[in-house]
């Protein structure tokens, strides 16, 4: 029951279930109805297309939540995300087929080459048409209730009825069946939002065992979430994890099913003995080289862009064409961050403050400078340097870091890594200029210090190109 339940956790799991199967159906089809047998491409040629397409729809976001539950954007988008990784593979495929473009067996230049676009094109059609198919018979799974998550909720105060709204906002699943079971003798009471709400179910104390509740509802999980811990008795926990019951505390919950810490509620003591916050040697050396292959590789890829913005700059006016700014990176090191300038050249004459939506400081040119990203560019030069890495937290100005670290705990943590040019807050969370968005950013950063790894920033990046095309906000 369980290995099932945690096949179906996630949408985007469930999802991406899916489209391997759609296209494992529909690939070979039109492969064997497009060309004879004698003149079919490797399989080499024939592995790269599905290869890149599922790696296309991961890193433009089709297996996120939000786009999983918003079929038309899904929708709007599969056609531009298939486009994108047929001629990436295609572009490939003719690489890897040699000068002669021997796209099969006996095929000549002419005919591979002809051979090579029927596989362009089919792909495309063959793609589009299997993504199509997968989130059709997703929708059909979810208006069947079958991708449901069955969760017992130790706990009926503000701190469950927060984890429900966070569910639900959130949560890697797209629905809940929740009930929650009010811990004895709490002295907050079952908070009133959650007897309101018609989506959830609040047990009757005394209705038996908690291991009965859960057996009752089939539950795939016991998260623990009570107001207060002490002195709750901890023996029908331990009955239902010897049952097969999985158990969990409130703040490893959410790390997990959200992907980021809950600093509402954070527990130091739980942020000190549980896994996490370990940068080896090793792990700096690897990501060290990440960074410098990485990023001189996007240097030589952007230059066009790069000196576009250059001289869009220029032609809009005078003024110095970069722009130099102190910034916070690892262990709180200053260093001097380099951009392309977006603002009036005295648009901080009074001093620094954040930057607004519609801010009047920003130039026409730096205006589609911010929205393509492009006026980031030059941070790949701090790269370079050691002063940045490619992923990691957004470094900010030392007077806001002062000022943020005094109003947010454990503000300074996030800088036990390098700054970064994208980071897992960037891609989950808009443009923040705000106390408020710097707390709901550090909830993400944390969450990526805690959980630092080379393979998680392949995953950061990857992403970072939905942002690119899509961006979730700008200032």
């Amino acid at each position: 029951m369980h290995i099932f339940s945690q096949a179906r956790s996630t949408a985007g799991g469930v999802l991406f279930i899916l489209d391997v199967l759609c296209v494992a159906a529909i690939w070979p089809i039109a492969v064997i109805s497009g060309f004879p047998a004698d003149g079919r491409p490797g399989a080499l040629v024939l592995a790269l297309y599905p290869l890149l397409h599922w790696l296309l729809l991961y890193a433009m976001g089709l297996y996120r939540r939000d786009i999983a539950a918003d079929m038309g954007r899904a929708l709007a988008r599969l056609p531009v995300v298939v486009g994108m990784a047929v001629a990436l593979a295609g572009t490939l495929a003719a690489l890897l087929s040699g000068p002669k473009g021997e796209w099969g067996a006996g095929s000549g230049p002419e005919s591979g080459h002809e051979s090579g676009m029927l596989l362009v094109v089919l792909a495309f059609l063959g793609f589009t048409l299997a993504g199509l198919l997968a989130r059709m018979i997703f929708r059909d799974l979810q208006r069947r209730r079958w991708l449901r998550r069955r969760l017992l909720v130790m706990g009926a105060e503000r701190r469950a009825y927060d984890l429900l709204v966070m569910l639900r906002r959130e949560g890697r699943s797209l629905d809940y069946d929740i009930a929650f079971l009010p811990c004895p003798g709490s002295a907050e009471g079952i908070d009133p939002r959650l007897a309101r709400d018609t989506g959830c179910r609040v047990l009757p104390l005394g209705n038996g065992t908690v291991l009965a509740a859960a057996q009752r509802l089939a539950a795939d999980m016991i998260v623990v979430a009570p107001a207060e811990r002490r002195g709750m008795d901890l023996q029908p926990l331990l009955d239902c994890k010897k049952a097969g019951f999985p158990v969990v505390s409130y703040l490893s919950f959410i790390e997990t099913e959200i992907r980021r810490v809950d600093l509402k509620r954070m527990e130091l003591g739980w942020l000190i003995f549980s896994d996490g916050f370990t940068v080896g040697a090793l792990d700096r050396l690897c990501k060290r080289v990440f960074d410098l292959v990485i990023s001189a590789l996007v240097l030589v890829l952007s230059a066009p862009l790069l000196l576009g913005g250059m001289l869009a700059i220029r032609m809009e006016g005078r003024g110095p064409i970069f722009y130099r700014q102190e910034r916070v990176t690892l262990d709180g090191v200053v260093f001097q961050i380099l951009k392309l300038r977006t603002m009036r050249p005295d648009a901080e004459a009074r001093g620094a403050v954040w930057a607004a939506a519609g801010d009047s400081r920003i130039t026409r040119a730096g205006a589609f400078l911010r929205r393509t990203r492009i006026d980031e560019l030059p941070q790949l030069l701090n790269i370079l340097r050691g002063e940045m890495s490619f992923v990691g937290p957004r470094p900010e100005r030392p007077v806001f870091v002062e000022d943020l670290a005094r109003q947010i705990p454990l503000y300074r943590e996030r800088h036990m890594v390098k700054a970064g040019l994208t980071g897992w807050a960037q891609i989950n969370y808009p443009y923040g200029a705000s106390v408020n968005d710097a707390r709901s950013k550090l909830s993400y950063d944390l969450y990526y210090v805690k959980n630092f790894s080379i393979l998680f920033d392949f995953a950061i990046l990857s992403q970072t190109l939905r942002e690119v095309l899509w961006p979730s906000g700008f200032r």
